[in-house]
């Protein structure tokens, strides 16, 4: 049997976060685990997704007005919840990978949370799909 369904490349029980962790908090749980995104739950349910991409975005500018000590306070304090992705999309574990490719490609983003049942087991990546491709040796992953 061929590996082609999301639940045979995806991490499985990945690092999440709460909505009010910090951005810092959020930016130094990614590097220390050489991630670039994490889901975000409350409650044990998915309610979005922040990315690296989405924590360098907040720039002081936003904050004008504000020395940079009283920015960079602010930034401190901010929590993911205020520059995360609400409602991301998400896969099932038993699509398949063009499935999940379809999905990154249509929405231009790089990662979907594995979702069965209401509860978050797991998360895809391009860099996934790019594995199972060089893994397998092919293209054919339908």
């Amino acid at each position: 049997m061929s590996k082609n369904l999301v639940k045979d490349w995806m991490t499985h029980d990945p690092i999440t976060v709460s909505s009010d962790v910090t951005l810092p908090q959020a930016y130094w749980l990614m590097i220390k685990n050489n991630i670039r995104r994490v889901p975000v739950l409350e409650h044990g349910q998915l309610v979005g997704i922040v990315t690296l991409d989405d924590l360098k975005r907040m720039e002081p500018i936003s904050f004008a007005g504000l020395d940079m000590i009283q920015t960079s306070d602010m930034l401190s304090k901010l929590p993911v919840r205020r520059v995360m992705t609400e409602k991301p999309k998400t896969i099932t574990s038993s699509a398949t990978l063009v499935d999940a490719a379809r999905l990154l490609l249509k929405h231009r983003i790089s990662a979907l949370p594995v979702v069965d049942d209401d509860k978050l087991v797991g998360i895809i990546t391009e860099s996934d799909i790019f594995r199972a491709i060089v893994e397998r040796g092919e293209m054919d992953l339908s």
